[in-house]
């Protein structure tokens, strides 16, 4: 995956990891309609090519409060600011098992810049059998059914596992 900003979010996620963008590039229109009525939102508006594109997702757009805050700042990363992290980004980061790695994130931006952690977050978020890039929530592989989906789960396989199970 070639270095694209639009992946890094501003928060700290990997866009490039979200099952919005993967199945958004991958035209995945099944899965994407299954999201948006999650979401309660129409497919047009789940469709998304990240953080920082033009096309994001209604979900993000009504949610993020973050993108603005940065903007108002002159930031790229919440890590940037002299208020991080913010009461804001604290609570963001308890509520999803997909952002449970948010500050080491920040701390890897900041030491060795976003394309090398996009980098190493495109491979953290690969299979370790067949390299197809899955999601936080992909506990197994979605092409190969590899168990662990990716390194991400792997490390945190419980927070996910519970998560799934409680939704």
């Amino acid at each position: 995956m070639e270095s694209n900003l639009n992946l890094a979010s501003i928060c700290g996620l990997f866009c490039g990891s979200c099952s919005l963008y993967i199945n958004t590039q991958e035209n995945n229109i099944d899965k994407l309609e299954v999201i948006a009525k999650s979401l309660n939102q129409t497919l047009e508006e789940t469709f998304c090519d990240g953080c920082r594109a033009e096309r994001k997702s209604a979900y993000c757009t009504k949610n993020c409060t973050f993108f603005d805050c940065a903007k108002e700042r002159n930031i790229s990363f919440c890590g940037e600011c002299k208020d991080y992290p913010c009461q804001e980004l604290k609570d963001f980061q308890t509520k999803m098992p997909h952002r449970l790695e948010l500050w080491s994130s920040h701390e890897r931006i900041n030491e060795v810049g976003w394309e090398i952690w996009m980098e190493e977050m495109t491979e953290h978020f690969k299979c370790t059998s067949c390299q197809t890039l899955n999601s936080a929530y992909n506990v197994t592989c979605r092409k190969c059914g590899f168990t662990p989906g990716n390194n991400f789960v792997l490390a945190h396989n419980e927070s996910i596992l519970r998560f799934i199970s409680s939704k």
